[in-house]
Order: C-alpha cells, then sequence, then structure tokens
C-alpha cells in the first residue's frame, strides 16, 4: 500500500514538474533515405586494396564485410551488386550495379580512371544522380599505389564483365538481412582505411567517362520508382550538402543544449548566491541584535543595580567615608593592642625586677651596717 502511495506521489510530483523542452535545429534524412545505405569512401578503400576488378567485386559483396546495406526491391534482403567495365583508351568506367530482378539492374556509382600522358592516374568514385543527388564525387589518395592499376595498361587487357546476375551468385555469397542505418555506419566504418584521404569534389575531372556512361546507364529502380530521386527526398543538392546541413544542426543543437545548460547553471549558482546573501545578512542581523541586546541588557542591569542600591545601600561616597573612618579604627585597635603589649611587657618586667631591686637594698643595708658595726668596734 505505502508503495503504491509513492508511485503516485511521484506522478503527481512528475506532472507539477513539466520537464523544460530544448530548442533543437535538426537537419536528417527520411526515414527511408538509400543514400544511407552504401558509403562511397568504404568503396575506394576496398578498390585500392583489391587485386582486380574480380577480387574487388568479391570484397564488395562479402558478407563477412558487409560493405553493402541496399535494398532496392524491398525483399529484406541485401542486393548483390555486380561489377562491369568499359575501357576507351587510357580511361576505364567501372560501373557498379545493384541486380533487382532478372535483367533489371540499377546503376549506385561508378570508379572513373585515367591516366594522363606523365602517367599520372586520377580517380573519382561518383555516385549515381538519383541515389546520391548531382556531383557526389570522392577523390581517394591512396598511401600506397594501388596494386589494381597495374593490371589496367597491359598489352591485351580485356575489360571485366560480372557473370552474375539474378538469383545466380558465387558460392561465397548468401542474402544478409539489412541493418538499422546505425548500425551499418558503425560496421563499415572499420573497413575504410585510414591512411587513405578520401578528399570531396563536385565537378567530374574525365569528359571521357561522362560520355562512355551516357550510353551504358541501367536505372531499373528509377523507372519503377520515379518520384523518389535524392531531389525529391530532399531539398539539398546532393549527399554531401545533406551531410553538412545535418552536422550543421548537430552543432546548433549541442550548442543550445550548452546554452541551457550554462544558464541552468548559472541560474543554479544565482540562486546559492541569494542564498548566501540572505544567510549572511540574517547572520549579520542577528549578530547586530545579539551586540545591540548585550548592551540594553547591560544598562538594564546597571540600572536595576543603581536602583536596588539607592534603596537599601548608602551611596558610594558613604561607603568611602565610611571606610575612610574604618581605617583609624582598625590603627587605633593595633596601636592599643602593641601599646597593651608593651605595658604588659613593662610591668613584667617591673615585678620581675622589684625583687632585686628590694634584695639590693637590704644587701645594702646589711653592708652598710655592717659597715657601721664595724666602725663601732673599732672605736671600742
Amino acid at each position: 500500500m505505502k508503495t503504491h502511495l509513492l508511485t503516485l506521489a511521484l506522478f503527481g510530483f512528475l506532472a507539477q514538474n513539466p520537464i523544460v523542452a530544448q530548442n533543437r535545429t535538426t537537419v536528417n534524412a527520411t526515414n527511408n533515405e538509400i543514400s544511407d545505405n552504401l558509403d562511397l569512401r568504404a568503396v575506394a578503400s576496398i578498390f585500392g586494396d583489391a587485386r582486380d576488378l574480380q577480387d574487388f567485386e568479391r570484397q564488395l559483396n562479402d558478407p563477412k564485410n558487409k560493405i553493402s546495406n541496399l535494398d532496392l526491391n524491398f525483399d529484406r534482403q541485401v542486393d548483390y551488386l555486380r561489377v562491369i567495365e568499359a575501357v576507351e583508351k587510357n580511361t576505364h568506367l567501372i560501373i557498379l550495379q545493384a541486380v533487382l530482378e532478372r535483367d533489371v539492374f540499377q546503376d549506385v556509382a561508378t570508379i572513373e580512371v585515367e591516366r594522363d600522358q606523365n602517367n599520372q592516374v586520377q580517380i573519382q568514385v561518383v555516385g549515381d544522380v538519383f541515389m546520391y543527388g548531382q556531383n557526389y564525387i570522392y577523390e581517394p589518395v591512396y598511401v600506397n599505389r594501388p596494386i589494381i592499376y597495374n593490371m589496367f595498361w597491359v598489352n591485351n587487357y580485356n575489360p571485366y564483365y560480372s557473370p552474375y546476375y539474378f538469383n545466380y551468385y558465387p558460392n561465397y555469397y548468401y542474402a544478409w538481412t539489412p541493418y538499422p542505418v546505425y548500425r551499418y555506419r558503425r560496421n563499415v566504418h572499420v573497413h575504410i582505411n585510414q591512411y587513405n584521404n578520401y578528399n570531396y569534389c563536385d565537378n567530374r575531372r574525365s569528359t571521357r567517362a561522362v560520355a562512355m556512361y551516357e550510353t551504358r546507364r541501367s536505372n531499373g529502380y528509377e523507372r519503377n520508382h520515379p518520384n523518389q530521386s535524392f531531389a525529391t527526398r530532399n531539398t539539398a543538392t546532393n549527399r554531401y550538402t545533406l551531410n553538412q546541413a545535418a552536422n550543421s544542426g548537430r552543432r546548433t543543437d549541442y550548442a543550445a543544449t550548452r546554452n541551457y545548460s550554462t544558464s541552468t547553471s548559472g541560474t543554479v549558482r544565482n540562486a546559492t548566491s541569494a542564498r548566501n546573501v540572505r544567510s549572511t545578512n540574517t547572520t549579520r542581523n542577528t549578530n547586530t541584535a545579539v551586540r545591540s541586546t548585550t548592551p540594553a541588557k547591560s544598562v538594564r542591569s546597571e540600572a536595576l543595580s543603581s536602583s536596588r542600591n539607592r534603596n537599601t545601600v548608602t551611596p558610594s561616597s558613604a561607603v568611602r567615608s565610611a571606610t575612610t573612618q574604618s581605617t583609624p579604627t582598625r590603627n587605633y585597635s593595633q596601636q592599643a593592642v602593641r601599646s597593651t603589649s608593651s605595658n604588659s611587657n613593662a610591668t613584667r618586667s617591673t615585678r620581675s625586677s622589684a625583687p632585686s631591686q628590694s634584695a639590693t637594698r637590704s644587701e645594702s643595708t646589711r653592708s652598710s651596717g655592717n659597715t657601721s658595726g664595724s666602725r663601732t668596734y673599732s672605736r671600742s
């Protein structure tokens, strides 16, 4: 019963004290944002580590890596991504296609590799416009030269074309259920080589690769969902600007939270200071009251004692005179005592000396008698 009453009291307290809402400015993609499910930086990373395009396709679809999280045909299984290549002179156009149905494919990204006259290789990973918006491009700068470059410019090079299609996949592959977006991002981040740089740019460098792609693009998902382009799903230009807006919203949210925390702490500090000031003032007033009360009590006690002294005790002058008069009395008594003791001593000395005097007198009389006698005897 007591527990039930405590629970009701707690709910009543929470109802009376509503939680203060914070202002948040956050820009997010829609819940079904397609571009959240394939990180092109991870694609660029495994491309730089691959031996050839066949190995690249294997790593791209390896269930252990889970580089892709795309499910464009909504069968609750991650779509297989096949790799096809087109070559013209020193330009290699590599297309990544999601296999949706029989003979139905959707391009998700392209990798454009081109070597110039100085044997310098430039590479761009370009997101499909329907998936990622206009000109969503990353330029990887590898810490080591990729081995796959050594395969591109050899004599009698044969472009790679994946032999796999719907319901026909390699032995290592099996379909898996797509992850939630937050879990996919955490998983795919592990497979991005952090020693490389992935620079964003917004323009295509190879005009030949652009021309080659115009005649080879597949858009099976786009045809089935014409109103689901990136421009329709979001107000941002492409995935990069969407990320920037989202990061800016998070910074604004963090700043609002920090300001709210600062203001709250300031309020607490002000309240504490006010309490301290109040307690200090109270203490000071109390001390002042004590100090002012003590002299009052002293005055009252002095007045009371003086009134009592007036009724029962002689004034201070009388006390002083009495004291002055008592002092000679004490001296007189002392002198009397001293004189008495002197007289007694004299009496004692007189008494003690009287026999000696009489004895002396008798002895003198005797002696005088004897003298007269002797004197008489001689005369006869």
